[in-house]
């Protein structure tokens, strides 16, 4: 979200949104994110972070619907392994024509090590 908007003058969107994250209520962050895109999305400068930050809201506040039972892993070993297979797959290929065949390669070794 950040890297979409001007370093400058922009601390107060910025801190909205740090604002939006400190929330562990879904509800209430859905609220104040609601109101952080009404306040900022008429501005050019702030519209692709306001974009952004509604098309990946869902996915960032997934972990206040889990529950505490699921409140932190035991080991990253599982995630890390995975992140070093995606890695060793990615460096054959080097450099990506575009966004969308590395979400391919990555989607399909996900699924291949899935199965």
């Amino acid at each position: 979200i950040f890297t979409t908007i001007p370093k400058k003058n922009s601390k107060s969107f910025r801190e909205a949104v740090k604002g939006i994250f400190k929330f562990t209520d879904i509800n209430l962050a859905r609220e104040a994110k609601n109101r952080l895109i009404h306040d900022y999305i008429d501005q050019p400068k702030y519209s692709k972070a306001c974009a952004s930050l509604d098309d990946g809201f869902e996915d960032a506040f997934q972990y206040t619907v889990q529950g505490n039972s699921h409140n932190r892993l035991k080991s990253t070993n599982l995630i890390e392994r995975l992140n070093q297979e995606v890695r060793r797959r990615e460096k054959i290929i080097r450099i990506f024509p575009n966004q969308t065949s590395a979400n391919r390669l990555i989607g399909a070794v996900l699924m291949d090590l899935h199965d």
